[in-house]
């Protein structure tokens, strides 16, 4: 671990007064033998460069309304891209996903899913041609208090999915 991965804590025993300084020093007070120190590795951000491929991706999930898998996004982008593998769409929605700029979805099936309408939001998924589609309902964020009133959990987030049938397909059940 370097230096620059490092705080020092120095901790009283009896108080546990942190007093932190990123360079690894500690104010004491002199003659105090109450003190020890404790490394703790900081949590830093990674920061990556740029990508033209990153980059696309993001415009793709921003422009569509859908919930596309890795292979969509794939397909969408080997024109532009002739170098482009699977293995670099995977780790570019993952970098995305780190950043908090994509989010990666299951919905029960096979493939992850990915999105980049980040706020909380509801689903609607259909159970004949399986769209997912997202609902512009506001979150009941009044459930995650409901949770913490009936159980002994702190709920800080919740999802939920409506199952059922979409206008589409219900349009052409009733031609």
């Amino acid at each position: 671990m370097d230096a620059k991965d490092k705080t020092f804590c120095c901790i009283k025993f009896s108080a546990y007064r942190k007093n932190i300084d990123k360079s690894g020093k500690c104010n004491i007070i002199k003659n105090s033998s109450e003190y020890y120190f404790k490394e703790h590795k900081i949590a830093e951000k990674k920061k990556y460069n740029q990508s033209r491929q990153r980059n696309r991706i993001l415009e793709l999930l921003k422009g569509t309304g859908t919930h596309p898998t890795a292979a969509w996004l794939y397909e969408q982008m080997k024109g532009e891209f002739s170098n482009l593998s699977m293995g670099t769409v995977y780790r570019n929605l993952s970098i995305l996903c780190e950043q908090g700029l994509v989010q990666k979805r299951g919905f029960g099936s096979t493939f992850d899913r990915f999105e980049a309408h980040i706020e909380p939001h509801y689903h609607f998924i259909c159970e004949q041609c399986h769209r997912i589609i997202d609902l512009n309902i506001p979150v009941d964020e009044g459930l995650n208090q409901k949770i913490g009133e009936a159980t002994p959990y702190v709920a800080k987030r919740h999802t939920i999915n409506f199952y059922g049938i979409c206008d589409e397909c219900r349009g052409r059940a009733e031609e």
